[in-house]
């Protein structure tokens, strides 16, 4: 744990019980249930701690954002927010969307979660116009709003692009129906 490793188990091996567990080897892992299902095949052998080379990544970010004006960033982050509801509840109106996250921003940190039926596939056809969210089980679309990499206009033409896939039922191709591991 905690650094690069390889692992090679014969295909014979790939319904043992992992002698380490760990989330990222269990079969459903942001469906966040009680209890381990290890995931299926080779995967069930991963543990659960990020890579260090990705870590390592990160590291700029982190220095980027001890550079930056924490009332700025927070500033934005409230603007972009607010901006991302207001324009979904005009654009996607009457299309089954409910505010999951508080609407005081106070109480709100840089996320913003709409409730829909056939979240999922939703978040898969975003996905697949190059719109990175989230889904969390079992019907929330989860949406990061990053003030230092997010522009007005990106938070604008995301909402377009949602209410382009409700209009046209983009959403409901069979590939955005297949769960996959990560959401």
């Amino acid at each position: 744990p905690g650094a690069p490793a390889f692992l090679f188990a014969s295909t014979r091996h790939h319904t043992a019980t992992p002698v380490l567990s760990g989330w990222f080897g269990h079969a459903r892992p942001f469906d966040f249930e009680d209890g381990y299902r290890p995931a299926d095949g080779i995967d069930r052998f991963q543990c659960g701690t990020p890579p260090v080379l990705g870590l390592a990544a990160l590291e700029v970010g982190v220095d980027l954002m001890l550079q930056a004006d924490r009332a700025a960033i927070r500033q934005k982050s409230i603007q972009l927010a607010e901006l991302f509801i207001a324009c979904l509840e005009e654009r996607c109106a009457g299309q089954g969307f409910t505010l999951a996250s508080p609407r005081d921003a106070p109480s709100r940190g840089s996320h913003v979660s709409f409730a829909h039926p056939m979240g999922y596939p939703m978040m898969q056809a975003l996905k697949a116009a190059r719109v990175v969210g989230d889904f969390r089980a079992p019907d929330i679309l989860r949406f990061g709003l990053t003030p230092l990499t997010l522009r007005h206009i990106d938070v604008v033409d995301a909402v377009d692009l949602l209410a382009g896939i409700c209009e046209t039922r983009a959403w409901d191709r069979p590939e955005h129906h297949v769960r996959a591991a990560v959401t």
